[in-house]
């Protein structure tokens, strides 16, 4: 094993910055992206591109409107490095009776390879093995090449591809060192109890990495369920297995949002964004929202955490993209209906293109452009932007995720915070002392202790939207059942709750549905409070976290119509509350 380079001396905040990245995207080295999209991106250019160089896409320069601090690359293990030789005429798969017929388009694409993970077939005269260890091996010199202490952070990884019968179970595998043993694939098992096993194995071999599941929303169900692969009940050693190797969990990307379901939160009036309810390619009926989305896998763990004592589904959040085409792109206005080749700028698409995206709204067949959306970001604190700083904030869980926008969210909890606490010029400093961070458990309470307190703080995206509302959700148990809440815990303007139902009136819109503008004359830019659980019950355990909601905004589609003089879509939003989650912070009556 290659020993990891030492980082070079960078600028350290002891209070922590918030960098910005993706830590979910596929190029020309994964099976699907090369096959279905056709992407030539290799990870080289799609590093560059993520800190902000011009390259070269589809015969034309293009350029990342802001650089991204970190980044990625999480090509799916299965063949990976395969499906790409077939740009090379001479290369052994290309000559192959398969690469024959691929290149013939005779076998239906990536079907004709078999889907993974465990169909993949073998492959007459073609070692798909020593094909792919080759290609993770530039996946790392790529990764190796392109970070820069300080400036921009790469990650060697890679996405786990498992399912069950077209139930998505799929992890990605992000790694804290410079290099990396050949990747543990589905084909090996499509059992995350497996993973786990071979992510310890690893460990002890030197090499520190993390899992972090991607998709719940497609797993009818399986991602967050109460029994283990084999359908038994979740036991104690599993809950601790899952705890130690996956801290965390991605609760948006281009496929949806993994947050909620309205019919698993029925009285959220925000709980209706962004669903994308279907299970995996193909599929044509919707994936059960029990145990496919993060609220109620937070109050599963809290189930679960009072009869084992260890809780399976304590997750921090992180966004993705979970692009296909090599280039990471966050904002609406550079996503123009596709997960899988040019994605960049709604306004470059062709007005057949724009009709296409504008008018497929069926189920997860291509996929279908109008359930899709911009690829999602993740926010980590931490003291500077290197691998060793950033992958101690995944793993203590101080991030945040956001649908693509800049705006950064602080949250913190503890039993002694004084309420005059933004008073004071470095009232970070403080919450640091007196409190913790998102991600963290909150300390023993001390016997004179009430309630709980919380610190929550937001500021919207510097060329973005003005902020409306930032909001605690609470998911606490009691006898054996989960509960959740949701207060208004700062908003913006003079709005005032309605005193019968405790509703706060929306925040306004100012989208000009003809141009595709929108004006800050409404909302605020940076929103704070101290917010006290008033209804806390010592014995009742809870997972609390933030969510903080922009102003409307145009969504994708609506700037993708207006600018190709097409109708806009009645099936989908034309308007979009873009949003952002901290990670939750975890009481427990007995104490962490």
């Amino acid at each position: 094993m290659q020993a990891q380079r030492a980082d070079a001396p960078v600028k350290r905040n002891p209070l922590r910055e918030a960098y910005f990245g993706d830590l979910h995207l596929h190029t020309s080295y994964s099976l699907d992206a090369y096959l279905v999209g056709s992407t030539k991106v290799d990870p080289d250019e799609a590093y560059r591109f993520a800190k902000g160089e011009m390259v070269r896409y589809l015969g034309a320069p293009v350029q990342r409107r802001e650089a991204l601090d970190f980044m990625a690359v999480t090509d799916h293990s299965e063949l990976m490095g395969v499906a790409n030789t077939l740009d090379d005429p001479n290369s052994a798969f290309s000559k192959s009776n398969v690469g024959k017929a691929l290149r013939n388009d005779e076998l239906g694409g990536w079907e004709g390879l078999g889907r993974w993970p465990s169909h993949a077939k073998p492959i007459a005269g073609v070692n798909t093995k020593a094909l792919s260890q080759s290609a993770w091996q530039r996946e790392m010199d790529a990764a190796n090449r392109n970070n820069q202490p300080g400036k921009f952070t790469t990650f060697i990884a890679y996405e786990w591809t498992a399912e069950i019968g077209g139930d998505n179970l799929h992890r990605n595998v992000i790694f804290e060192g410079s290099s990396a043993p050949n990747p543990f694939t589905s084909v090996d098992s499509n059992k995350p109890e497996d993973l786990w096993v071979w992510l310890e194995r690893i460990h002890s071999d030197g090499f520190e990495a993390l899992a972090i599941p991607h998709n719940p929303n497609a797993s009818n169900g399986l991602m967050y369920d109460w029994v283990d692969s084999s359908g038994k009940a979740i036991d104690r050693a599993y809950a601790q297995r899952r705890q130690a190797h996956e801290p965390l969990s991605e609760i948006s990307q281009t496929k949806g949002t993994s947050e909620t379901h309205p019919l698993l939160s029925p009285t959220d009036e925000f709980a209706d964004f962004e669903i994308f309810d279907f299970r995996s390619y193909g599929r044509g009926y919707e994936s059960p929202p029990a145990g496919s989305y993060l609220r109620d896998a937070l109050g599963r763990g809290l189930v679960l955490q009072e009869k084992l004592g260890i809780n399976p589904f304590k997750y921090g959040f992180v966004g993705g993209s979970d692009l296909h085409s090599g280039l990471s792109v966050s904002a609406q206005a550079d996503y123009k209906g596709t997960v899988w080749n040019d994605n960049i700028g709604a306004g470059t698409a062709s007005k057949a293109e724009a009709v296409r995206a504008l008018s497929e709204v069926g189920q997860f067949t291509d996929p279908a452009p109008l359930r899709t959306t911009s690829g999602n970001l993740t926010g980590i604190w931490a003291e500077s932007n290197t691998r060793r700083s950033l992958y101690e904030a995944l793993r203590r869980r101080e991030t945040f995720a956001t649908t693509g926008t800049r705006l950064k969210i602080r949250f913190y909890g503890g039993w002694k915070i004084d309420r005059y606490i933004f008073e004071g010029n470095e009232w970070p400093r403080q919450a640091y002392a007196t409190a913790v961070p998102m991600g963290a458990d909150l300390p023993t309470r001390p016997e004179t202790a009430k309630a709980p307190s919380f610190v929550v703080w937001a500021i919207k995206d510097p060329d973005g939207a003005n902020l409306d509302r930032l909001q605690i959700v609470k998911v606490w148990e009691k006898d054996g059942r989960q509960h959740e809440d949701i207060y208004d815990a700062a908003w913006s303007g003079q709005r005032r709750p309605d005193p019968r139902t405790g509703s706060l009136p929306a925040v306004g819109n100012t989208v000009d549905l003809k141009t595709g503008a929108y004006q800050n004359s409404i909302g605020a830019t940076e929103l704070k409070a101290v917010w006290v659980d008033r209804s806390f019950d010592v014995v009742c355990a809870a997972a609390y976290y933030v969510r903080v909601l922009e102003i409307p905004t145009p969504r994708w589609a609506t700037l993708l119509a207006i600018k190709n003089e097409l109708p806009l879509s009645t099936d989908a939003p034309t308007t979009v509350q873009q949003r952002g989650w901290s990670s939750p912070i975890w009481y427990a009556p007995r104490g962490p």
